[in-house]
């Protein structure tokens, strides 16, 4: 029972650390939700939140939390995740929006933005380190990159052409099938089948989107005059 408890503790305060970057964002979002569009010192809320993921990400730099290597794994996702929301937020396709004014934006994206996937990217790479994971079965790197490739593409392509999503999830089925996902905690290696971890950790940014959407950082269309639930669909964007 002890041991049972200490894997728990374990557990629970290594996915805290990995998920430290995204808890202090998701915090900022509700202590700054009462500068609205207001600007402060020349400054909005947006710009002020950009000011703090710097400062986050240098402390988790400074500190050793985070890696230089992982660093610029996060910094590639970073810039992949601003051109996709140039794209997405364009007022000819408004798939969501940024609904507060910023200094320091790229057309329609406060540059803050693409802090927020580096908090998943964050997450996802502190994880392999403080969990020793491992992989067994996993498919062929050429083959996840293709599948990766094409499910970037199908975010923008599919305003212009028939959108392959489902397609694209029954292929990450078939791919992820067999692969398990090992980790260590209280030196035991554990392992778990790795699509139902995919499909927790999707949950888990669902909820952090509801959270950013319902403090306003962006919103969907349909949230625009009124706030909901962000959709459950939007799960499979993960």
């Amino acid at each position: 029972m002890i041991t049972i408890l200490k894997s728990c503790f374990e557990f629970s305060s290594k996915a805290a650390s990995a998920a430290l970057f995204g808890i202090l964002l998701l915090l900022a979002f509700a202590f700054t939700a009462s500068m609205g569009s207001q600007a402060y010192f020349g400054f909005f809320r947006y710009d002020y939140l950009l000011f703090y993921a710097v400062l986050i990400q240098v402390c988790l730099l400074y500190l050793k939390l985070e890696s230089w290597a992982e660093a610029k794994v996060i910094a590639l996702f970073h810039v992949m995740a601003m051109v996709m929301e140039i794209f997405l937020t364009h007022p000819q396709i408004a798939s969501w929006q940024y609904p507060h004014p910023a200094v320091f934006k790229i057309l329609t994206v406060p540059l803050f933005a693409g802090f927020m996937y580096s908090a998943v990217g964050s997450f996802f790479a502190r994880s392999l380190r403080l969990y020793h994971v491992s992989f067994e079965h996993l498919p062929r790197f050429s083959a996840m990159l293709t599948l990766a490739v094409l499910s970037y593409i199908n975010f923008m392509s599919k305003f212009f052409v028939p959108d392959i999503r489902y397609l694209l999830f029954a292929w990450s089925i078939v791919l992820f099938w067999k692969t398990k996902i090992g980790f260590e905690l209280q030196q035991h290696r554990f392992q778990l089948p790795m699509l139902p971890v995919l499909l927790l950790l999707a949950f888990i940014i669902w909820i952090a989107e509801n959270i950013s959407t319902f403090y306003q950082i962006w919103l969907y269309p349909s949230q625009v005059d009124a706030w909901h639930m962000v959709g459950w669909g939007k799960l499979g964007s993960w």
